[in-house]
């Protein structure tokens, strides 16, 4: 989101905001949901795909390594490394702003998950169709109920919105792990900005990012703190063939 240049932040002229911050506002969006909708074209499930670190992060989840992943990725690229049958375990990943996999119906309508929708009275409106607002997003359009009209969103938190009540469940992760990977982050925003500091005081913490941030950033590390900086990408490859995965890895990805 924050890379100087090629963040997300970064490239936001276009769409006209008063901030970068804003087109996840959700008294912006409230007011004026056409730029969301606008970057929501560009980032909407199937047009990108996984790429290397997305795949490291399953190769942990094959090898039963992964306790839980947190993200604010909002592109549910993660979700398109489960195999089917783990959705019955989809705890595995945690989104604190959730993701394009759901939507919400605003404007005094609140929504469940999967596009069923249903208002703050819990009288079910209607299932909007998933094709249908697909469309109407890749086509330039925002995206209305066809009962009462309100604004339909992905469900993706939204700044001025709270967590995901799941979210919460952190505090019993991090007293579980064994090691901590921070990966892609200028952990800016909160809870994640505080909450790498909540794993054991012996616990491991591995930065693999463009820069220092947070905790990292102090001049003396925990011994149980270790940096590596550079390219994403290229920092996961370096760590993958340490640990002996590569061709395990590669043949993940082509299969």
């Amino acid at each position: 989101y924050r890379s100087p240049g090629t963040g997300l932040y970064a490239n936001l002229k276009k769409y006209n905001i008063p901030y970068p911050e804003a087109i996840f506002d959700i008294k912006f969006f409230t007011c004026d949901p056409r730029p969301f909708f606008l970057l929501a074209k560009e980032l909407y499930p199937g047009k990108h795909k996984p790429n290397y670190v997305h795949y490291f992060v399953r190769m942990l989840h094959e090898k039963g390594l992964l306790l839980r992943m947190y993200t604010q990725n909002i592109d549910s690229l993660e979700t398109r490394l489960l195999h089917p049958a783990d959705y019955a375990n989809v705890t595995k990943l945690r989104h604190t702003r959730r993701s394009f996999g759901a939507a919400t119906r605003i404007f005094g309508i609140l929504a469940a998950k999967s596009f069923l929708f249903t208002n703050n009275s819990t009288d079910v409106h209607t299932n909007e169709s998933k094709t249908r607002l697909r469309k109407e997003i890749m086509s330039g359009k925002i995206p209305r109920c066809k009962i009462c009209l309100g604004t339909v969103k992905p469900d993706v938190v939204f700044f001025g919105e709270e967590l995901p009540e799941r979210f919460f469940l952190h505090s019993k992760d991090f007293a579980k792990a064994d090691l901590l990977i921070v990966m892609g982050t200028s952990l800016q925003i909160e809870p994640f900005g505080s909450i790498i500091n909540t794993v054991r005081p012996t616990v491991p913490r591995l930065l693999l990012n463009k820069d220092h941030v947070g905790p990292f950033k102090r001049e003396a590390l925990k011994k149980t703190d270790v940096v590596e900086l550079g390219d994403l990408t290229e920092s996961v490859k370096k760590l993958v063939s340490m640990l002996g995965w590569h061709d395990e890895l590669k043949e993940l990805m082509e299969n």
